[in-house]
């Protein structure tokens, strides 16, 4: 099932999972946070990164890895994940835009200069994401 809620309402949702203040503009507007300043682009703990919008399983911190951009990188994402991608020609760019399936948030981007086995760079807004840590 698909979340769809109003602006007022993904606004009082993030609020009160005390997301980043950029959550908001990041996920429903498609800003980007700037480079080396969301809390996971330097965090490397063990567990599983989610949507902050709806909270859906978007990827395992066993394919996090440093691609030294400023943004969490992934070169997979979870088996179950709702990850979409779709063309995005914003800032005179041709891009691979990544968004929940679920709820329709923006992510980030998907680039093809990622490590193996994927080749894969999902650079993701660390605003639009939640961690689980393992147990």
């Amino acid at each position: 099932m698909k979340t769809q809620l109003n602006e007022s309402q993904w606004q009082a949702l993030l609020k009160e999972k005390n997301a980043e203040p950029l959550a908001f503009e990041v996920t429903r507007k498609a800003a980007t946070e700037r480079a080396f300043t969301g809390k996971y682009a330097d965090f490397w703990g063990q567990g599983t990164y989610k949507c902050i919008c709806c909270g859906s399983k978007l990827f395992e911190s066993e394919t996090k890895f440093d691609a030294g951009c400023g943004w969490p990188s992934f070169y997979l994402a979870a088996d179950d994940s709702p990850i979409i991608e779709r063309v995005d020609k914003s800032h005179g760019m041709v891009r691979t835009e990544s968004i929940c399936g679920n709820c329709g948030a923006h992510l980030g981007h998907l680039f093809d200069d990622g490590p193996e086995p994927s080749g894969q760079r999902y650079c993701m807004n660390s605003a639009s994401l939640e961690f689980e840590p393992k147990k």
